[in-house]
């Protein structure tokens, strides 16, 4: 099998292969002892890859076995593959010498058995249910007489013409075919192409936008029905904006397009009958409608000609009440004008007695100008008393003031010794000889300078000028003669 040993053979007479060697004799021994296989599993670890190919793991109690399926391969597939769920998976077993494993390359792929789709059928249920897909309160309400009625359905089934036919006989429609796959592989993706694609119409273009689709397909199995069953395909019923009637297969059939319809019809014969009226009974209803209401026009008509027979009896003669509204009239013209009359009598009587009443303005006028000379007269009396007694009082204060004033001794023979800034010297202890200091007369200011400062001496001698000594001499002796007769004047 192998032609040429990497190395010598040891004692044990064994080859030494390489790792490479040996992963592809496996891989040779395997793909031909397995070269095609069906293995049944549940679907585990499913995951598409940016490059298109699908990986998972084929397992049940007891064993896993790793799965791929290359791209072209994937497309080609019957079902979406999905976790959870158990398929037959149809391929050749090989092994990945890059992770030392075997596994199967699925070439084809499909549910294990009727039990396997309805579990599968019973979680999408349930997940689309939550979605809200299946909501009650977001049906539409189908359209009573649609002009355009679009079908989905195979173009070459006995669906179509057992519509068409059921139509013409009811009430004569137009109707657009969108042919489409109702079964295999394509059938899902172009059933939610068509329901997409008739919305997408313009109202006014040509071919029309429909007012009413129909999704139909015979009879058959779970697997012929499945296409219904997609994701896609229910999607695009519960966002159709036209109201859509499902008719897939028979009365006991059921896809989960039903629960996304705005109506469920258990035949296509019967969506049919749901789509458009009968002709002729709405004709027949439409008569007998007529002539109701004909009738109850002409009753009507009778009732309020009676009633207005009645009342043309009943009502007064109107000459009469033209004649008795126009002896009122002229009753009433001629109490207004007494009443006017009276009534400008009264106003003018009184009008003159307040005119009676109110004084001469010149009256008012001369016994106010009396009034302002005598209170002027008595203001100005007593402004000047008040001005004489103020004056009197501000030249006595003033006298008293005078009086006070440190000038009026000076005049007596007294003198103000200052220092230096004006300061009052009051006593001798505050001088020292030298100091400079000033001396203020009733007449004038004179400088001396202190000699000598006896404290308690009534003799002190003051350096300077002689007249100035003299006159501080004769100061002092004038102040001890008067010592005992005035006291302390500063």
């Amino acid at each position: 099998m192998i032609s040429g040993p990497s190395s010598k053979n040891t004692a044990h007479n064994l080859p030494v292969l390489s790792v490479s060697e040996i992963s592809g004799v496996l891989k040779q021994t395997v793909e031909q002892a397995f070269p095609r296989v069906r293995v049944r599993g549940e679907l585990s670890g499913f995951k598409r890859a940016a490059s298109g190919h699908l990986y998972f793991s084929l397992k049940d109690k007891d064993a896993v076995l790793n799965g791929v399926c290359w791209r072209g391969t994937a497309g080609r597939l019957e079902l979406a593959p999905e976790d959870g769920m158990e398929v037959v998976a149809t391929g050749r077993l090989t092994t990945y010498s890059g992770r030392s494993r075997y596994q199967i390359v699925v070439e084809a792929m499909e549910l294990a058995g009727e039990g396997a789709l309805l579990k599968l059928l019973e979680e999408r249920r349930r997940r689309l249910t939550e979605e809200g897909l299946f909501d009650v309160d977001a049906k539409k309400e189908l359209p009573f007489l649609p002009h355009v009625i679009g079908v989905v359905t195979s173009p070459t089934g006995a669906v179509i013409r057992d519509i068409l036919q059921r139509i013409a006989d009811r009430f004569p429609r137009r109707v657009l075919l969108w042919p489409v796959l109702v079964q295999g592989e394509g059938a899902a993706e172009q059933i939610a192409a068509a329901i997409n694609g008739f919305n997408a119409l313009n109202p006014l273009s040509q071919p029309p936008r429909p007012d009413l689709l129909i999704v139909a397909r015979g009879g058959g199995s779970l697997e012929d029905l499945w296409a219904f069953n997609e994701e896609i395909v229910v999607r695009a019923a519960a966002a159709s904006e036209t109201p859509l009637i499902s008719a897939i297969g028979h009365e006991t059939d059921t896809t989960l397009i039903d629960f996304a319809a705005d109506r469920r019809a258990p035949t296509p014969t019967a969506a049919a009958e749901m789509a458009v009226p009968v002709r002729t009974v709405l004709l027949a209803q439409v008569m007998d409608n007529g002539t109701r209401m004909m009738n109850a026009i002409h009753r009507t008509m009778d009732d309020k000609r009676m009633q207005l027979e009645v009342l043309v009896r009943n009502l007064p003669n109107l000459v009469r009440m033209v004649e008795e509204s126009g002896q009122r009239l002229d009753d009433w013209i001629e109490r207004l004008g007494y009443g006017l009359r009276v009534g400008m009598n009264q106003r003018r009587s009184d009008l003159m007695a307040l005119t009676a009443a109110i004084r001469k303005p010149q009256h008012l006028i001369t016994h106010a100008r009396s009034r302002l000379t005598v209170e002027t007269r008595a203001m100005a009396q007593t402004v000047a008393a008040g001005f004489r007694e103020r004056r009197a009082e501000l030249m006595r204060v003033s006298a008293l003031l005078e009086s006070c004033s440190y000038q009026r001794v000076l005049e007596r023979g007294f003198v103000l010794v200052t220092g230096g800034e004006d300061r009052t010297i009051s006593s001798v202890t505050e001088l020292t000889p030298g100091d400079r200091i000033a001396l203020r007369f009733h007449d004038g200011r004179s400088q001396a300078t202190v000699e000598r400062v006896d404290a308690g001496s009534p003799s002190g001698g003051v350096a300077g000028n002689p007249s100035n000594r003299a006159t501080k001499d004769r100061g002092r002796k004038t102040r001890s003669r008067q010592n005992n007769r005035q006291g302390t004047l500063l």
